[in-house]
């Protein structure tokens, strides 16, 4: 039989922008060593995604949905987080048997699948069908580490003793710990799903993060004493790395409406001198947040692209965002291509809440960061931006939970214009480096993906 028809992974993702993208360009990486991928996304996904008119996914990635029992609203519709949880646990893994045994009957059977830990209830129908199973962690290695502590009872909550000493990481800090863990209380649904991620870790046959050897090397190694697991990333598209596939520019799948008006803009501006903010998909600040940032930007007299969604720009009236983008100085536009946008010469600093795609695709590009985290992973890899990575500064937050404009014109100001700048641009570039020699031939990555495609057989089945 071919060597393609003998490989064929389903991608089962996370329901999310955030989740879906890096599978995806993890799917890229496996076609181009002969398997076969088909990404699963939930009906309502499926309907809002928009695919880039300058994709250029391979016919060996195909799609398919399964319904999460949210066909119409997704997430939105369900009135929680638990319901929904549960509903697309009950429903989903009965579509899931269902397009397993459909594809079973085609020409390309499945014999693996790849899921996202924040579905576990995957991993136990692949079993069912006596297929291989592949947990793909988007998060960081600290993060899935810190997690694995909690739900094996080695950090216990509340934390007690400060600073928090766990080997293979640096002394933390209770703001520096997921939000979930910080607080415990916080959205208790997400806490029991991001501990229920390794509920059955142990029937996996593999074990995948999206980060890269060099960029965790002590985390990596003394996670792996615990679970093996392999670093494949950084799941960002080739041509920004090893440029392997050349077409491959920017990450495919969009849920929010784009704006194209970004590039003629920046094309007009100086190297190094635009400030580019997004603070993610998910992110709701408040008004007075959402103010101060906006004035501490005004005040750095920089350039600015400011990438905010259309319900959270309701905060800010139109004449406000005239006042600060006067002159051409600032751009405020809805959604775009992000990677297109850190690429761009002109970018001198991303002000971020620091989400992991965020971190690693700016890590990746060599670009210096300003990190301003609000939940979930973020502050933990705000504390590898500063302290370990060296590669920006985190900004200061006052005693009612907002950062001052003063806060953030200084700490842009840092990054832009003294000397520690021009090292953390330094030590940008150094990772930029370590990201493109990962992921390129006979790299790190590049041999643990080698290694589970020599080890992908096809299923009893």
């Amino acid at each position: 039989m071919e060597e393609g028809k003998s490989k064929h992974v389903l991608m089962i993702p996370y329901p999310s922008q955030g989740h879906i993208n890096p599978m995806l360009n993890f799917s890229k990486r496996l076609s181009t060593k002969g398997v076969r991928v088909t990404m699963v996304t939930t009906i309502f996904i499926s309907k809002s995604m928009h695919i880039l008119q300058s994709s250029s996914l391979p016919d060996s990635i195909q799609f398919d949905t399964i319904s999460d029992g949210f066909d119409q609203g997704g997430f939105a519709q369900a009135d929680s987080i638990a319901s929904y949880l549960s509903h697309m646990e009950a429903i989903g893994s009965k579509n899931l048997r269902e397009l397993i045994q459909k594809h079973n009957f085609s020409d390309y059977p499945i014999n693996c699948i790849v899921y996202d830990p924040f579905l576990p209830w995957a991993l136990e129908v692949a079993k069912e069908f006596e297929l291989v199973g592949a947990a793909f962690f988007t998060q960081m290695c600290a993060v899935n580490y810190i997690y694995y502590h909690v739900h094996h009872g080695l950090l216990k909550l509340p934390v007690s003793s400060i600073p928090i000493s766990i080997p293979g990481l640096p002394l933390l800090e209770l703001k520096d710990m997921p939000s979930f863990v910080n607080n415990p209380g916080f959205y208790p649904p997400y806490f029991h799903m991001v501990m229920n991620q390794f509920s059955n870790i142990h029937k996996a046959d593999f074990i995948f993060v999206n980060s890269f050897y060099e960029l965790e090397e002590q985390v990596v190694d003394s996670m792996s004493k615990l679970l093996q697991l392999l670093t494949i990333g950084p799941t960002v598209p080739s041509f920004h790395l090893d440029k392997g596939n050349p077409n491959d520019s920017d990450n495919d799948i969009h849920l929010h409406r784009l704006d194209s008006s970004a590039t003629s803009w920046l094309k007009t501006k100086p190297a190094g001198s635009v400030v580019y903010v997004s603070f993610g998909s998910m992110v709701s600040l408040s008004t007075e947040q959402m103010e101060e940032i906006a004035l501490g930007l005004k005040g750095t007299g920089f350039n600015f692209l400011w990438v905010i969604n259309d319900l959270e720009r309701k905060k800010l009236t139109e004449e406000f965002v005239e006042k600060i983008c006067e002159g051409g100085r600032g751009l405020v536009v809805n959604w775009i291509p992000q990677m297109e946008v850190l690429s761009n010469k002109a970018v001198g600093c991303f002000l971020t809440h620091c989400g992991w795609n965020s971190t690693i695709e700016a890590l990746s590009l060599g670009v210096p960061m300003v990190a301003m985290p609000q939940w979930t992973d973020q502050p933990m890899d705000a504390k590898f931006v500063e302290n370990v990575w060296k590669v920006g500064i985190r900004v200061k937050v006052n005693e009612d939970g907002i950062v001052k404009r003063e806060e953030i014109e200084f700490c842009l100001r840092q990054v832009m214009e003294k000397d520690v700048g021009r090292e953390w641009r330094i030590n940008a570039k150094k990772w930029r480096e370590l990201a493109i020699e990962a992921v390129s031939e006979g790299g790190t990555s590049d041999n643990n993906i080698n290694e589970f495609v020599n080890n992908l057989k096809r299923s009893k089945n």
